[in-house]
């Protein structure tokens, strides 16, 4: 089993940046591609970034590309989304999740592709 515990949330002025950190504990990820996603009140969950297994694919969503930044350490099992030049359409629940299988290349967007999910960090940027 694994939990995953994010960190790094808060309030922030438009324009600010926050980092977020997601901690995995019981089995490493070294070779899980790993995801943030969001979620803001009254909509669904929806991809904002993934990281493949090696750390050396990225994939982003339009509307946070050239402003979030993720980022992995395997030797800490840990995942970061930098998060930069903040819009109050930024508000939201940021969640990590491991993708289900094992060196994917596909830097799946779906959350249905991911099994693991933390209990989510709350984002506000006021305007």
């Amino acid at each position: 089993q694994v939990q995953l515990v994010e960190s790094g949330g808060g309030l922030v002025q438009a324009g600010g940046s926050l980092r977020l950190s997601c901690a995995a504990s019981g089995r490493s990820l070294s070779s899980y591609d790993l995801g943030w996603f969001r979620q803001a009140p009254g909509k669904e969950r929806d991809f904002v970034a993934a990281i493949n297994w090696s750390g050396r694919s990225t994939r982003y969503a339009d509307s946070v590309k050239g402003r979030f930044t993720i980022s992995r350490d395997n030797a800490k099992n840990t995942v970061y989304l930098q998060i930069g030049s903040l819009k109050p359409e930024d508000t939201a629940v940021y969640y990590c999740a491991v993708q289900r299988r094992q060196f994917s290349f596909d830097l799946s967007t779906a959350p249905t592709a991911y099994d693991y999910w933390g209990q989510g960090t709350q984002v506000t940027v006021s305007s």
